[in-house]
């Protein structure tokens, strides 16, 4: 991101260039935080969920987002896709109970979720990422977004003191690093 924004801070002619810089740290942060994870984990989440009961699409998004303290939301456009894959498998079957899908697993589900002995993808997130991990993306695009707005709105003396304000953060944050 270096040389993302212009010298002068954060001029109308340039919000394009700003966006981008916004898009690329929320990239940057969600691949660090597990924010978005591969096709084989959000399998192995839906087998292990259902593993434990039978549930419906948005009940799995939600146990997901829930186990994985925030740091994984995966989305409906990966979620349902995968529980047709693995319905078209053989490993999960799908039955309509009020209006909804409910899935479980089958037996040939069970025995492939036994042969993986994998452990659930959010305990693995939990392990590499740290406690309380999953904030810091959230408030470093927070940030970045308040910046995008000033940067849009702010009058050239707003866009001077965000400059210092996002100069004293940086150095604080350098800071806590040096900490021993």
């Amino acid at each position: 991101m270096r040389n993302s924004y212009p010298a002068g801070g954060f001029g109308t002619p340039n919000i394009d260039s700003m966006w981008q810089a916004v898009e690329d740290l929320r990239s940057r942060f969600e691949k660090r935080a597990g924010g978005r994870a591969g096709r084989g984990e959000v399998r192995s989440a839906v087998l292990a969920l259902l593993a434990e009961r039978p549930m419906h699409g948005y009940q799995i998004i939600r146990e997901i987002e829930e186990r994985s303290g925030g740091s994984w939301k995966p989305s409906a456009g990966s979620v349902y896709p995968t529980l047709q894959l693995l319905a078209d498998e053989g490993l999960i079957r799908a039955e309509e109970s009020n209006g909804r899908k409910i899935y479980s697993l089958t037996e040939a589900g069970r025995e492939t979720l036994a042969g993986e002995g994998a452990s659930a993808p959010w305990e693995e997130a939990a392990h590499s990422s740290g406690p309380g991990f999953a904030a810091l993306p959230k408030a470093g695009v927070e940030l970045a977004q308040a910046a995008a707005q000033v940067g849009r709105t702010g009058s050239p003396e707003q866009v001077k003191q965000a400059v210092a304000v996002l100069d004293e953060a940086r150095r604080r944050l350098y800071s806590i690093l040096a900490q021993d």
